[in-house]
Parts: structure tokens; sequence; C-alpha cells
């Protein structure tokens, strides 16, 4: 175990999960701490894309692959997918064995060719279990003093909160900007800024192509990042993404090719677009079921930019927009860990809500994600309180509590309405 490690919200997960299933998938995208979490929990490790073993593994998964699964448990298959036949091995080897906790599988893509998938026979359901990690919240990386608990307000939902936090809009505009990257936490603030962009440049150069063996071209995947990146929060059509590219690029793209791209983004996790709630309402207003746009980082929106700090101080349209991709990244990894899932609202009569978290118990609460700023709080608590008054109680229940989330403002508190305003760096699971 590593005595420096920062321990991380999956830690957590990643214990529950190894004693209720055999095995346990850990995704995510490169760079966010998947290895490093995983070995915490492994007593024996086999890197199977390192360059030293990788031939060596490739020969054992033909001749005998269970070689691969030796050594104590549980034990960490790290990048397994360069291997696709190990998935069938290591649920074999659960179903068989009748163990839990067995094995920690590890992987930055999901296997994307035709060629991968035909190495696959079986789905895993019931021995290996998913757990999505992101790259840091703010609680994770000390950022957050943690004084307010999501658990705490959905366990106790008439509670009164306090807290005080110094965070300036500076701050947060850095902490945007730097992402949640662990090694960029480490660093000195000047360099801390260039893992985003050392990021943005592997997924772009490297990583778009890799991922499935299909040459794309970088300055395509670019100009594609710059218009998810503009539109981060919204709900904005492939067909509009092709258009914005058009208006700002020369070379445009047609909407198959867009497509294409955002698919690949996804399968190795740069993107995780946000679904749409779909609550029991007294209003006959049409919900909209479209995904909302996000990076899995805020950073990344930054770095496909090119901005940095200031920028964000001087252009609060844009530093709203990516607040929200920032707030939304931490709600999904605070989520994860009381089983439950964000979502987003909006319907045909222009009502929406940032984020709802849903619990797996049938708890939720509706989130709004601002700035600060009294005027900006009073707009979100009218939202939140239009919204909850559509939902037809007989039918589901009331809100476990209704949030205001923020980028500043000097407290935690609950106003009088029963909303409570929470500064992001006030907030933990």
């Amino acid at each position: 175990m590593d005595f420096n490690y920062k321990k991380r919200i999956a830690d957590i997960v990643l214990q529950k999960k190894l004693k209720s299933s055999g095995a346990v998938l850990v995704e995510g995208p490169k760079w966010c701490g998947k290895t490093t979490t995983s070995e915490q929990h492994a007593k024996s490790v086999n890197y199977v894309s390192d360059s030293m073993n990788l031939n060596k593994n490739q020969i054992l998964a033909e001749m005998n692959i269970n070689a691969l699964l030796e050594g104590e448990k549980p034990k960490l298959l790290d990048e397994w997918q360069v291997i696709p036949q190990l998935w069938d091995a290591v649920r074999f080897a659960v179903d068989h064995s009748k163990g839990i906790g067995q094995f920690i599988m590890t992987e930055s893509a999901v296997p994307p060719d035709e060629d991968q998938q035909q190495k696959i026979h079986h789905t895993g359901t019931g021995r290996i279990t998913r757990l999505r990690m992101r790259p840091m919240s703010l609680w994770e990386s000390g950022d957050s003093n943690g004084e307010v608990s999501l658990q705490y307000l959905f366990d106790n939902p008439e509670a009164s909160i306090f807290s005080e936090t110094q965070k300036t809009l500076d701050e947060i505009a850095y902490l945007i900007c730097r992402g949640g990257w662990p090694i960029a936490t480490t660093l000195e603030s000047e360099y801390a800024l260039e893992t985003a962009f050392d990021y943005y440049d592997a997924v772009t150069d490297i990583d778009i192509s890799r991922v499935d063996g299909v040459k794309r071209n970088p300055t395509r995947t670019k100009r594609l990042m710059r218009s998810l990146a503009r539109h981060q929060g919204t709900q904005v059509t492939i067909a509009g993404i092709k258009a914005d590219i058009a208006a700002n690029d020369t070379d445009a793209l047609d909407v198959d090719t867009v497509s294409s791209y955002i698919e690949v983004l996804k399968k190795i996790f740069v993107i995780e677009d946000m679904e749409a709630w779909n609550p029991n309402l007294r209003s006959k207003a049409a919900i909209r079921t479209s995904d909302t746009r996000y990076f899995v980082d805020p950073s990344i929106a930054t770095a496909a930019l090119g901005i940095g700090p200031k920028d964000l101080t001087n252009d609060l349209n844009t530093m709203g927009l990516l607040f929200e991709t920032m707030a939304v990244r931490d709600l999904r990894i605070y989520a994860d860990a009381l089983d439950g899932k964000v979502f987003h609202y909006r319907d045909s009569n222009g009502l929406e809500c940032d984020s709802v978290i849903h619990l797996r118990n049938g708890k939720y609460a509706l989130v709004e994600i601002k700035l600060g700023g009294e005027n900006l709080i009073k707009e979100g608590a009218a939202t939140l309180n239009k919204f909850a008054s559509t939902i037809d109680t007989n039918k589901m229940k009331e809100p476990a509590f209704m949030m205001i989330l923020t980028a500043v403002g000097n407290m935690a508190y609950k106003r009088a309405d029963g909303i409570y305003v929470v500064p992001i760096s006030c907030l933990k699971v």
C-alpha cells in the first residue's frame, strides 16, 4: 500500500463491491487514478499492457490463459482489454471458485472492434460488477472542507447546516482549469495547469486512433472537442455540433463523422453525457429526453479552448458553464458512493433542473448549479420551488431536499424556504 496515497471515494465503493461480487471492473479515463486505487486493494498484480510483459502475456493468453490469473487474490489485471480473452477467463474462474473478491480489472477504453468483441462470449452478469472512476472531486483533492455531507442531508432532510469557506472566484477558476487529475493535485499551480493540456494532446493525437486502430485526424478531433467545450451543460444535437464547427472552422465535418468521433470519445471516457430524468408530474408538459453534454472533467474543456483561469474570470458566462461541468463531476462521484445516479430535467415549457440526484432507494434531491451571488441564488430557488410544485407526490416521493450548489459564497446555510445553499468547497459525499 502507498502511504502517500490520497484516499478516494472509490476506495469505499471498491471495498463494498469486492465483498459482494467475484470480480470488479474499474473503468474510467486514463490518468484518473484507476490503477493506483486498485493497487491499494490488490494482493497481486498483472500489468497486462506493460511493454516488458505484453508479448509474454499475449503468448500465455493463447497457450494457457489461466496462468495470467494466478496469484494471491484479489488479483489486479490492469488494462485487461489489451487481451480481451481475459474477460471470459475471469468469468469462468469466478464461476468455478464460488468465491467473492477474486479479481480487480481496470480499463481506460471499451474493447471496440469486431475482432476483439468476438473474443468475449459472456456478459459477465452476476460475476463481474462495474465501478466508474473519474478525476478527483474537490473533497478528494483537499479543496473542499467537507463540512456539508450529501449523505447527511438525505438522512436528515430537515437538518440545519452551517459551514464557512474562503474560496474566491479566482481560486475556483483555477480549480476548473487544473481539474481533478491526481498528479495535478500534487504539483505547484503553474505546472499543475499543464496536466490538462497534456491529457488533451494525448487524446487528440494518440488515443482517438489507438482505441480501435482507425486513423482519425487530430485536427478534426480538436475542432470537435472545441465545439463540445462551447456546449457544456447543453442538449446540443449532433447536427448542432456540426453547424457550430462549420461556423467556427473552415473545414466542416459531416453528421456521421461527428457522431463517430463522439462515440470514440465516450469509449475512452472523455465524454460522459447525462441522461434525462423522467418523474411523475402534474403538468402535461412533454419531458425532453436528449442527453446533456459534459466532459468527464472541466479541465478538458479549458484545454480544448486554450484558456486559463484569468480567461474564465473575464468571461463569467463561460465560467458558469464550466463550473457546472465541475459540479456535475463532483455530484456524480458522491452519488456513486450513495448508490445513486445524477440526471437532468427539462420540459417543453422551458422548466429545467441542472441536476437530480436519484438514489436506488427512491429518495432524490433537486440541485441547481450557480456561480453565486444573491440574484442567482434567488433565481435558482425560484426554479427549484416551481419544479417541486409540478411533481405529483401522490405517485412519487417529495424531494428529500433541494439545494443550490454555488462556486463562491462565504458560507453554507439553509434558507427560510428550506432550500440549502452550499458552496462546492464545503461539500462531500
